[in-house]
Order: structure tokens, then C-alpha cells, then sequence
């Protein structure tokens, strides 16, 4: 993420450079940059995911009690993951399969483009099953465990 985040520094500047001073835009950070936003994009929504700074409308889930609240939170869970596996990992491999266009400058194939979806998904799931691993083994001394 601040690999991404420093090229889009870099090249940002670049091409401001070259079209406010050399009065000629490069076409090639132009594209690079839009597609550089992209993978950035969706790694820091994957790091979102790891810190829960992501966006939740927890309206209900902050006044629910109990087994009620419980059981909220872990169908939400459950329905993050769903939704993660279907559309970031299964629709991106998909999509990332049968792209077959190239960048019209920089000619790269949109699969290398694609690929972000099901790589973002699978570090979203990492970063879900590191907080549960964290939630229980945080519970685990809470109630009284040596760790």
C-alpha cells in the first residue's frame, strides 16, 4: 500500500510536471496513474477490512443486547464473507479469465488489471480470519487463560 501510495506521489507529480511545465502530458502516467489508483483502492479496502475502518452502518447493531446482538454480528460476518468470496474472489478470477483487451497505451492485458479483485478478496479474508483469531484468543485471556 505505500509502494502504491508513493507512485502515485511520483507519477502524480510527474504529469503535473510535464503538463503544466513541458506543455506536452505524458499519456503513459496518465494511464498508469488511473490504474495505479485502482490497485490502491481495493489493498487499502483490504486493510480497512484488518483495522474495521471500513464503512458499517451500525445503527442497529449498536442498540441490539444480547444474544440478539450475537447473533447480528455474526450474520453480518457471515454475509461480508459471502459476499467477498462471490464477487472479489470467484467474480474476479472470472472476469480476470476472460478478459482478452489490452491498456490502449500502455498495452498491458486487463487481466493484470482484473487481478486486483480476487487478490484484494483473499487479503479480506485474511484480515477477517486474523480478527476473529484475535476476538478469541483475546476472550480466551479475558476469561482467565494463561496466555
Amino acid at each position: 500500500m505505500a509502494l502504491a501510495m508513493f507512485g502515485l506521489l511520483v507519477f502524480g507529480t510527474w504529469q503535473i510536471f510535464t503538463r503544466w511545465i513541458l506543455k506536452d502530458p505524458s499519456t503513459f502516467t496518465d494511464e498508469f496513474l488511473r490504474y495505479l489508483l485502482i490497485w490502491a483502492s481495493f489493498i487499502g479496502s483490504a486493510y480497512c477490512f484488518y483495522k474495521d475502518q471500513h464503512l458499517a452502518l451500525d445503527l442497529v447493531t449498536n442498540k441490539a443486547k444480547g444474544k440478539f446482538k450475537m447473533f447480528l454480528n455474526v450474520f453480518i460476518e457471515a454475509a461480508i464473507i459471502f459476499f467477498v468470496v462471490y464477487v472479489f474472489v470467484m467474480g474476479g478470477s472470472r472476469l480476470q479469465a476472460n478478459a482478452t483487451n489490452y491498456s490502449s497505451v500502455m498495452r498491458i492485458p486487463f487481466k493484470f488489471l482484473y487481478a486486483i479483485l480476487p487478490v484484494s478478496g483473499i487479503f479480506i479474508l485474511i484480515a477477517r480470519v486474523l480478527k476473529y483469531v484475535q476476538m478469541f484468543s483475546k476472550k480466551k485471556t479475558q476469561k482467565g487463560g494463561n496466555e
